[in-house]
């Protein structure tokens, strides 16, 4: 196996590592509920909270490396970010809870924006969007190994024993890093600079990134409480639950394998159709809950369309940086993490509003509405690049 073909895996491990350890909390929160008694409403905050210093954090740690080389820098950071896990296994009251996945999220941002940019220079050209899209499609992958094997050890063992599954990931990863990340990627100009976030000034960028939220989103405002869904509401039987949420991830890895092959197609330019699908399918989702296969079937369908759209952004993204912003290219690596995170604590907190308010079953509404808004602002940014051409 060649040294790239190694690589390729190593990121694609790494994403898979975080994907883990961001989305388990969703497969366990009602193991946690029972444990320190605490509502599901209010478990919701911890994804919410999650997304949004995961948000805030990423682009101030991945300014360091003005500081520092990016390797030294993502070695520094995988040892914190076991810290914050291996804390949260430990814990047993909701601010302990809350404040390791804090620690967490304040590193996990930077971390895979750094595997992103130093894929993007390891990668050949005509294999970067197919690499991009495996990385994207890594997080999907902890959908449907790492999810669900979370939930069995949490509801055989307990859910401690779940994030401790996480700690010795983050371990093989590290060790698999210090072998073969590359010491020698360029550094960009924003490294001698402070221009790096010049990139936020340009208009299509902006209204890309808040497209971008909406979607997340859009997916967060039902995904934050899957598992009540599919067992109280669509009344599988909790034996299925594993087996449901293995196939919510392979429908995940359809739709980021489609992504990488929309991204050399016509990019960016198809994201509307696609957004424009997810939100019909989110109208559907909540007056066809009481049809178990049915309802089950449309939330395949959104989970797919909505991991469809990050190699795009994601190649439109670096190429726009490099060719008009070269100090902004690590700033602009993070968007795509930087923005979903800000998109899942706005959905998550959406659902947690919901779930007080008009109940679980109401939220995949409020995702419709974020779904169009999205549809509508990737059709404005799509016709004034034509326009522009």
């Amino acid at each position: 196996m060649s040294r790239y073909k190694i690589q390729a895996f190593l990121f694609v491990f790494v994403a898979f590592m975080l994907g883990c350890n961001e989305y388990m909390i969703v497969g366990v929160l009602p193991d946690i509920s029972r444990e320190i008694n605490a509502s599901l409403s209010s478990l919701g905050y911890l994804v919410t909270v999650f997304a949004l210093v995961y948000a805030v954090a990423t682009p101030l740690v991945t300014s360091l490396t003005k500081y520092f080389k990016r390797h030294q820098l993502l070695f520094f950071l995988m040892g914190i970010f076991f810290i914050g896990n291996t804390w949260t296994a430990l814990s047993h009251s909701y601010v302990s809870l809350l404040l390791s996945r804090i620690l967490s999220a304040t590193t996990a941002g930077a971390i895979i924006s750094l595997i992103l940019v130093i894929a993007n220079f390891v990668a050949p050209l005509e294999k970067r969007a197919s690499l991009l899209s495996w990385i994207f499609a890594g997080f999907s992958i902890a959908s449907i190994i790492g999810l669900p094997i979370g939930t069995l050890i949490s509801t055989t063992f307990s859910w401690h024993a779940s994030f401790w599954m996480i700690s010795l990931l983050t371990l093989v990863t590290f060790i698999l890093l210090l072998a073969f990340v590359p010491r020698d990627t360029p550094q960009s100009q924003s490294s001698k600079g402070n221009k790096q976030f010049a990139i936020l000034g340009n208009w299509h960028i902006q209204l890309t990134l808040l497209a971008i939220i909406l979607v997340c989103a859009a997916q967060y405002t039902y995904y934050t409480y899957i598992r009540t869904l599919i067992t109280d509401y669509m009344h599988f039987p909790k034996s299925w639950l594993n087996v449901l949420l293995l196939l919510l991830g392979l429908a995940f890895i359809a739709g980021n394998k489609t992504g990488g092959f929309l991204a050399n197609h016509g990019g960016i330019k198809r994201l509307p159709l696609v957004f424009g699908i997810q939100t019909v399918l989110l109208v559907l989702l909540a007056p066809l809950l009481p049809l178990s296969w049915l309802a089950f079937l449309c939330i395949v369908g959104i989970c797919c369309v909505n991991s469809m759209y990050g190699s795009s952004t994601q190649v439109y993204f670096m190429d726009l940086a490099a060719a008009e912003y070269p100090e902004s290219i690590d700033f602009a690596s993070s968007f795509n993490s930087i923005f979903a995170n800000v998109g899942i604590s706005l959905g998550s907190f959406t659902a947690a509003q919901a779930a007080g308010l008009t109940g679980i079953a109401s939220t995949p509404y409020f995702g419709g509405v974020y779904s169009l808004l999205s549809c509508l602002l990737m059709l404005l940014v799509c016709r004034q690049l034509a326009a522009k051409k």
